[in-house]
C-alpha cells in the first residue's frame, strides 16, 4: 500500500531522527578562597566576625552619641546614681545599640527583628516579664527582712512627688534593660546560635577567665570564673550527645559569663552577685528559647531593677539610687545579706532565680512541648 501523499502531491520526504543532544555539564560552585572561607560561611559573615563588628560599631556609635549627650551639659548637671542621669546615660546607649543593629542587619542581609525581638505575643510576654521580674524581687526582698538580714526604714516621698519618680525611674530602667538585653539576649544570642559549637565557646570562657585574672578579679570576678566553670560540663555533655539546639546552649554559656563579666565593672560587687548576673542571664536566655523572643526577659530586667532600687531602696550592683519609695538597709553577714552589693548579692538570690527558672519551664516550656505559644524554633541563620 503507498503512504499517503503531502498536500502538494508528492510523497512525503523522510524526516531523519534527531540527533541525541549532549547532556549539559553542572560545574559545581567554586569553593571560597582561603581569605573568603575565614570570612564567609554558609550563612553569610562568619559569626565571630559579626561580634568583633557589632562590637566596634557600637563602641563607635556609643562614643559618637555619647559625646553629642554629654557635650549639651544636661547630663553633667546630674548626680550619677539619679533616675535623670541614668536615663539620659542609658537612652544615649540604645540610640547607638540602635545604629548598629541597624547596620549589622542592613550588612548581614537582616531585619533587625531576626534578632530575637520578632514576637506576636509581644504585650503578653512584655507584661508577664514585669509582673515576674517585680515578684522575683519582693520575694528576695521579703525573705532577706524574714531573715533579719534586711531593715526597713522610713518610707520616702509619698503623693504626686513620688509618682515622678516612680515614672522615671521605671522609665530608666526599661531603657537600660532594653540596652543590656539588646546586647546580651538579641543580637549577641542569635548571632553566636548561628555559629558557635562547644570548643569555639570553650575558647571564648578561656578568654574571659584569663582577662579576669589578668585584673586580678575585678570586682567580685570570681563569680565569672565559677561561671564558666559551672557551665563546662553541662556544655561538654550536650557537645558529645551532639543534642539539638546544642549551638543554642552554648552560645548562652558565653553571653551569660560575658553579662557577669560586664557587671564587673560595677562599684560595689560581690562575688555572689556577679554569679548571680550569670546565673538571671542565662535564665533569660531560657525565656528567649521557650517563648521566641526577648521581651519576657526585658519586662523581668526592668521590672527586677525597678523594684530593688526605688520601691524598695536597695543598692542594686552595689549602686544606691537617689530617691526611692522605701528605705532599707543589710543587717547581719554580708554572705546572706548581700551588703554593699545589695540584695542580688546574697546567697539566697540564687535559690530566687532557680524559681524563676522553674516557672518559665513549667509556664512556657510545656506550651512549647505541645506546639503552642513559643513553640516556633529560632528563626535559621
Amino acid at each position: 500500500m503507498e503512504p499517503a501523499k503531502n498536500s502538494a502531491g508528492s510523497r512525503p520526504t523522510h524526516v531523519p531522527d534527531p540527533q541525541p543532544q549532549p547532556e549539559t555539564v553542572r560545574h559545581a560552585p567554586d569553593k571560597p578562597d582561603g581569605v573568603e572561607w575565614i570570612l564567609i560561611g554558609p550563612a553569610g559573615l562568619r559569626a565571630g566576625w559579626s561580634i568583633l563588628l557589632f562590637a566596634a560599631s557600637f563602641y563607635f556609635f556609643r562614643l559618637i552619641v555619647g559625646t553629642l549627650f554629654y557635650s549639651s551639659g544636661i547630663v553633667g548637671e546630674m548626680r550619677v546614681d539619679s533616675a535623670g542621669f541614668i536615663l539620659l546615660g542609658a537612652f544615649a546607649a540604645l540610640v547607638a545599640l540602635a545604629a548598629t543593629a541597624a547596620w549589622m542587619a542592613l550588612l548581614e542581609g537582616r531585619s533587625i527583628l531576626d534578632y530575637n525581638l520578632a514576637d506576636r505575643r509581644l504585650p503578653r510576654h512584655l507584661v508577664a516579664g514585669l509582673v515576674s521580674g517585680f515578684a522575683a524581687i519582693s520575694l528576695l526582698v521579703g525573705s532577706l527582712s524574714w531573715g533579719g538580714w534586711l531593715r526597713f526604714g522610713a518610707a520616702g516621698p509619698a503623693g504626686a512627688k513620688a509618682l515622678s519618680l516612680a515614672a522615671l525611674w521605671a522609665c530608666a530602667f526599661l531603657v537600660v534593660a532594653s540596652v543590656e538585653e539588646g546586647l546580651f539576649r538579641c543580637y549577641g544570642q542569635f548571632t553566636l546560635t548561628r555559629g558557635i559549637n562547644f570548643w569555639w565557646a570553650l575558647l571564648a570562657q578561656a578568654a574571659i577567665c584569663v582577662y579576669v585574672l589578668v585584673r586580678h578579679g575585678g570586682n567580685g570576678g570570681n563569680g565569672v570564673l565559677a561561671a564558666a566553670g559551672l557551665g563546662l560540663i553541662p556544655c561538654l555533655i550536650l557537645h558529645l550527645r551532639s543534642a539539638g539546639q546544642s549551638s543554642f546552649w552554648q552560645a548562652a554559656w558565653v553571653t551569660s559569663t560575658t553579662f557577669a563579666l560586664y557587671h564587673t565593672h560595677n562599684r560595689g560587687e560581690n562575688w555572689v552577685g556577679i554569679l548571680a548576673a550569670a546565673a538571671i542571664g542565662f535564665v533569660f536566655c531560657v525565656s528567649v528559647r521557650v517563648t521566641g523572643s526577648a521581651w519576657w526577659a526585658i519586662g523581668c530586667h526592668a521590672a527586677w531593677d525597678w523594684g530593688e532600687t526605688y520601691f524598695y531602696g536597695t543598692p542594686d550592683s552595689g549602686m544606691a539610687g537617689q530617691g526611692h519609695y522605701l528605705s532599707t538597709a543589710p543587717a547581719g553577714n554580708a554572705l546572706w545579706s548581700g551588703g554593699a552589693d545589695g540584695p542580688e548579692g546574697s546567697l539566697l538570690v540564687l535559690a530566687v532565680i532557680l524559681l524563676l527558672a522553674a516557672f518559665l519551664i513549667l509556664v512556657y516550656g510545656r506550651k512549647k512541648l505541645h506546639g503552642g505559644e513559643g513553640s516556633t524554633d529560632l528563626p535559621a541563620a
